[in-house]
């Protein structure tokens, strides 16, 4: 049994751990968003996001509770929850961010749009919509999972011990999508 719920890892496994990470933040396009208001209310919704150059951009009205509470703070939490077993909770990447609020016009999302980087958000009339705008999420430098990497049998016999694994940093800030850093 695992003592440590939630270890860094340090072994040769860390670049099979972070491209595990990178592939299943990249597969997946459904996440959870917990922000905080600047009075410390927590609030949490169900997201669409594209990943593009090691960061997470979900499209978002700029009067609702999660934009707001992104441009009065900066920071963020994302849960990327995704199956990879019939049976059992799903598997989780979950990390904290630093998050900004990205005018639709500005010239870094016109130039995604442009190159096509944002469609699984800027879809179904969403660049149409005038009070709309860009979060742009990036991940901070530990990124938490549970499941990848982990043995289906340990997760069976000690789910609670097994599944927990830390990277550092599994992303480049260069890429079109993200990747292992070298």
């Amino acid at each position: 049994m695992n003592n440590n719920p939630n270890p860094i890892i340090t072994s040769p496994e860390v670049e099979k751990q972070k491209n595990l990470i990178c592939k299943a933040i990249n597969r997946a396009s459904f996440a959870t968003l917990a922000t905080a208001s600047p009075r410390g209310l927590p609030h949490v919704a169900g997201v669409v996001y594209e990943v593009v150059e090691g960061e997470l951009w979900v499209h978002a009205l700029r009067s609702s509770r999660k934009a707001r509470s992104i441009a009065a703070n900066g920071s963020a939490a994302v849960c990327i929850p995704y199956r990879r077993l019939p049976v059992g909770p799903p598997y989780t990447v979950h990390f904290q961010a630093d998050a900004h609020v990205v005018d639709m016009d500005s010239p870094e999302a016109r130039r995604l749009l442009a190159a096509g980087k944002l469609k699984r958000i800027s879809g179904h009339g969403a660049l149409d919509m005038p009070d709309g705008c860009f979060l742009r999420i990036r991940p901070q430098s530990t990124v938490h999972s549970f499941g990848p990497g982990a043995k289906v049998i340990d997760l069976i016999r000690d789910p609670l011990g097994s599944g927990a694994r830390s990277v550092q940093q599994p992303f480049e800030a260069s890429t079109p999508t993200a990747r292992v850093a070298s």
